[in-house]
């Protein structure tokens, strides 16, 4: 999916010498938990975020440290934590110069700056104009819709189909054992059978099982040997079925 289909077309903006209460006002009223600042002229300066004001002299939660480490610290980093616990304008705490995507930005590379930068939210630039925002939250309203389209229970599938997709699902997995293991599709149910070596890759089996649309049930059968002894062991009568439920 691309970022253009996920993202928040209506923005809350503020400007840069709005007030840090005007900027917290905004979020309260919208429900939202990061601003873009944009200037006069519509372009887009800098981000402002509830991580900026977590840390306010109105609170009473700036930062306390022993003194040795203040002088560790220096006079400009101290000075510099004034600023953003002390300061009245939205430009005087904003994160300037925010990292940005396009429309046409695939969402897998959307999370893997989030990731990077630990970041909530990304502003979604059409050229020089700010055409939206995509957020976490808009990412898990994506993937909860895309999973009702798929949902296993809309989809009719024959046990053979579904034999199939499983099969293939596994041969595109890098830690699938493919060759330790057998599958059978009766009515919707699937059957696990053969060995694993490492205990996780029962539940990936089961999951990925899960994921195919039709299947009702999984019968884990799977035996898990230790390879150091030799150890043979089966699957935990509770994880023996697991039904498929609706999304």
């Amino acid at each position: 999916m691309k970022t253009g289909e996920v993202m928040t077309k209506r923005i809350v903006s503020v400007e840069p010498n709005a007030s840090v209460l005007q900027a917290v006002r905004l979020m309260l009223q919208n429900r939202v938990s990061g601003l873009p600042v944009l200037s006069d002229s519509g372009a887009l300066v800098g981000i402002l975020t509830e991580g900026d004001l977590l840390r306010r002299t109105e609170t009473g939660t700036e930062k306390q440290r022993p003194r040795w480490l203040e002088f560790l610290l220096g006079p400009g980093h101290l000075a510099e934590e004034y600023v953003r616990t002390h300061a009245r304008k939205v430009e005087e705490i904003m994160t300037p110069e925010p990292f940005t995507v396009t429309e046409e930005t695939p969402l897998d590379e959307v999370i893997r700056m989030m990731e990077k930068h630990q970041i909530k939210r990304v502003p979604v630039m059409r050229g020089k104009q700010l055409v939206g925002i995509v957020s976490r939250a808009d990412l898990l309203r994506a993937m909860a819709s895309m999973a009702l389209s798929v949902s296993p229970g809309d989809t009719a599938e024959t046990d053979k189909a579904i034999r199939e997709r499983l099969l293939t699902e596994l041969e595109h997995q890098k830690w699938a054992p493919i060759g330790a293991i057998s599958v059978t599709v009766k009515d919707g149910v699937v059957e696990l059978w053969g060995t694993i070596t490492d205990e996780r890759e029962r539940s990936a089996l089961v999951v990925a099982a899960e994921n195919v649309p039709g299947v009702k049930k999984v019968q884990d059968n799977l035996a898990w040997i230790d390879a150091m002894s030799g150890v043979v062991l089966t699957a935990p009568v509770e994880a023996k079925t697991v039904e498929s439920r609706p999304s």
